[in-house]
């Protein structure tokens, strides 16, 4: 995740799978894995803080951001809409246990230390980063929402005159021969 890219607000959703280990290498700590969890690597408990995605996209300028918990499948489902249909760089991060590895950050834990967030100001800035930086309960929802910022597509030429995609266009074929036998000789 290129967060110094968030500023431009690219219109992309990004889906984070957060389940606080790195399950594919049988439990090493990743960067979202809570300081003090022992893992196998970490055997006196993980030192360093963990990562925020949901402050950093919020620092960098992320006009979308919410957190959902795979354990409540309709209320992911909706936030994943939202995220979707949203103009401009969105980011959900999704709370997940890993059932293999992580013994800690279980289903019940997840239900245990989050929260759905209601009545929520999804405007206010502040507000959204003060839940970003909860360290628990962990709120769930939209944390931040703000439209009708221009999207790094809506400042690109190519997209002024015809919104579909490059790859849907018919290229002007004597236009790339002339820009192929450029850069050939």
């Amino acid at each position: 995740l290129h967060t110094q890219h968030l500023r431009r607000n690219p219109d992309i959703t990004n889906l984070v799978y957060n389940n606080m280990v790195y399950g594919l290498t049988k439990g090493q700590a990743s960067p979202t894995t809570p300081r003090g969890v022992r893992t196998a690597i970490h055997v006196d408990g993980v030192t360093s803080a963990p990562f925020n995605p949901l402050a950093t996209a919020l620092v960098q300028g992320a006009t979308f951001v919410a957190r959902a918990f795979a354990g409540d499948v309709e209320g992911t489902k909706e936030i994943i809409k939202r995220a979707m249909t949203h103009r401009g760089y969105a980011l959900v991060d999704i709370f997940q246990p890993c059932v293999s590895f992580n013994h800690v950050q279980t289903y019940r834990w997840f239900r245990e230390n989050t929260y759905v967030l209601e009545g929520h100001d999804e405007g206010d800035f502040r507000r959204a980063m003060d839940l970003a930086l909860t360290e628990g309960p962990f709120p769930l929802g939209v944390l931040y929402r703000r439209e009708g910022v221009p999207t790094f597509e809506d400042g690109l030429a190519a997209y002024r005159d015809d919104d579909r995609p490059l790859f849907r266009r018919e290229a002007p074929r004597d236009a790339v021969r002339r820009l192929m036998a450029a850069m050939c000789t």
